[in-house]
């Protein structure tokens, strides 16, 4: 299995990135799909993860979106009005039979991470 997540960069505040990450070895469709992100010197936090529906941690409610394609395995995190608390390296990674888990435990497969820098 691998997951290669790419998308990450440089941005001002208030700006939108949108991370994608690309699967391969795994029944993709049967997978819950999950971005996580870890700050400087803090845990690996969820972010948001998707099966059929969607979950997000409150600190992206209202401006993140997951998506996923299943045709070509990949999922895609929009983020809009960044800030620089969201500055972090994010990461995707697949469960199965994750109901939509927010522990990085429930999930066994994880991508490289891509870094999001936000500037004030």
């Amino acid at each position: 299995v691998q997951l290669q997540a790419f998308g990450g960069g440089l941005v001002q505040a208030g700006d939108s990135l949108r991370l994608s990450c690309a699967a391969s070895g795994l029944a993709f469709g049967s997978y819950t799909l999950a971005w996580f992100r870890q700050a400087p010197g803090k845990e690996r936090e969820f972010v948001a993860a998707i099966y059929w529906t969607t979950r997000y941690a409150d600190s992206a409610k209202g401006r993140f979106a997951i998506s996923r394609d299943n045709a070509n395995n990949t999922v895609s995190l929009q983020m809009n009005s960044l800030e620089p608390e969201d500055t972090a390296v994010y990461y995707c990674s697949a469960g199965y039979g994750v109901v939509l888990g927010m522990q990085t435990g429930e999930y066994g497969h994880w991508g490289q991470g891509t870094e999001v820098t936000v500037s004030s």
